[in-house]
Formats: C-alpha cells, structure tokens, sequence
C-alpha cells in the first residue's frame, strides 16, 4: 500500500481493509481515497483472496464521509486525488470488483461514509453503527452514489424521506428495511464479519464471482422482453459449468467430503 490511511492485512482467504484514520473517524481525504483504490485493486487480483472485509479504525465511526477542511480548501475540492478518478467516490463507488466485500460498519456511516457502505456486498453493523445521507444539511448532494443506491436497497418512499430530511437511522432500522445483513454485539462485530465471509470462501470461487455479475448485470435488465437477463445468465452458466471447480464439486457431493476448490 501506498499510504497508511488504509490499512491491508490477509487472513487466509479473507481480506482485511481498514480505513484508518480515527481521529478523523475515518473520514475520506486523498490518501483513503488512493489508499482504498489500491487496496481493492490489490484484493481483486490476488487469486488467493476471495472475500474483503472493509471496516474503520477505532470504536466511533465506519467512515463519516469527506473530510471537509481537505474537501474545501484553497485549491477547492482536495479529497480526489490524481488518476483515481476512474474509482468513483472513496476510491469504490465505481470500482466494480467481481468479488464478495462485507461492510463491517462499526460506528458512524454518514454521508460518504454511507455510500461507502451502500457499495459494498454485504453489511454487518455493530449495534452503535448509525447511517445516513445528510448533505442536503450543508447544501450538497451525496453525489458518491448514495442518491443512486439507496433508493434501490431499500423502499423509495423510504429511501426518498431519508435522502430530503438528511436523518440518520440506526442499525436496527436498517435492518429492518433490508440495507444490513445482521446487527451485531459491538465487540464481536470483526468476528461476525469474518464468519460470513469464511462461509462465503467455502464455495467456489469462480462460482460466487460469477453470481455477484450476474446479479449487477442484470439488477435493471429485463427478464423477458426482451431477455436481457437471460442472455447474461447464459454467458456465465456455460463458463462455470464444466469447470474443474464443478466437476468437483459434484465429485465431492457423491464422495460425501469437502470439495477443494482450485479456482479453475
């Protein structure tokens, strides 16, 4: 890694991302926006890492969106830095990794920190975490894709109150209207996290990478007029089927044992 505001740890086959500036709560300057690009970049081709876990740094916040006294500064907006433009907000919002990453939201995920969030697979929240889209508080816009993700993982009209007001709503609450997978005891949050990510390395790989495309290709694609959707399921049903991965797979089934899957 290129900088320490981003912190990169292997276990085993899981990814460890901390973005790491606490006493920022985590907030997203240029060097977590370079940092976490890298990092995703690092995670996506490394073959023997099929999962990342994303968290914050300290027990206070996730990430609580730009770091405004960079993001408004002399030279007006400071938070993106040189050639990373191409990762969309924070380094993620557009950096599309065909790979499962679980959110391990420990605290504050608010504006940037929320999109953050949103853009990622999966998301377990500590009990203490908090989102929320509060930019129309300070006259701007959560133009890192909140606007655009939220309304499509929860409800519109729900999405729709909480991107006008700018409130925040718990762990609970989202929870509730299906933005978060589980909320968790704070302290067992990382270990939570990691569990979900190990069952989730214990398929084949090829499999899961090809599932999460098929599911964000075709999420606005039609399914029968035409058969867009189809046609993408297709694509990656002939890729994966006939693979020594599958074969495998069925083997061990009949053999009663645990597959080894080989990533081919």
């Amino acid at each position: 890694m290129s900088n320490n505001a981003v912190l990169f740890e292997r276990r085993g086959k899981v990814a460890l991302i901390t973005i790491n500036r606490p006493e920022a709560l985590n907030a997203v300057n240029a060097q977590v926006w370079a940092g976490l690009g890298l990092a995703l970049e690092e995670f996506g081709e490394d073959s023997n890492l099929w999962c990342a876990v994303l968290t914050g740094a300290g027990d206070r916040a996730f990430c609580a969106g730009s770091d405004l006294k960079e993001k408004v500064g002399a030279n007006g907006w400071n938070v993106i830095p040189e050639g990373s433009e191409k990762w969309g907000y924070g380094g993620i919002a557009q950096h599309y990794i065909n790979k499962p990453i679980i959110a391990a939201v420990n605290g504050f995920a608010l504006g940037g920190g929320a999109e953050i969030a949103l853009a990622c697979d999966l998301i377990v929240a500590s009990e203490k975490a908090t989102f929320g889209l509060p930019e129309v508080k300070k006259g701007l816009l959560a133009g890192g894709g909140g606007l655009l993700r939220l309304p499509r993982q929860i409800p519109l009209k729900v999405a729709m109150e909480y991107i006008l007001t700018g409130d925040s709503f718990s762990a609970e609450e989202a929870k509730h209207w299906g933005l978060v997978n589980r909320v968790v005891p704070h302290e067992k949050l990382i270990d939570e996290a990691f569990t979900l990510a190990v069952r989730i390395t214990e398929n084949a790989p090829l499999a899961i990478r090809a599932s999460k495309d098929i599911v964000y290709r075709s999420l606005d694609v039609s399914l029968d007029h035409p058969e867009e959707a189809w046609a993408i399921n297709q694509d990656y049903l002939q890729q994966v089927i006939g693979n020594e991965d599958s074969m495998e797979g069925i083997k061990a089934f009949i053999e009663k044992r645990k597959p080894q899957w080989q990533g081919r």
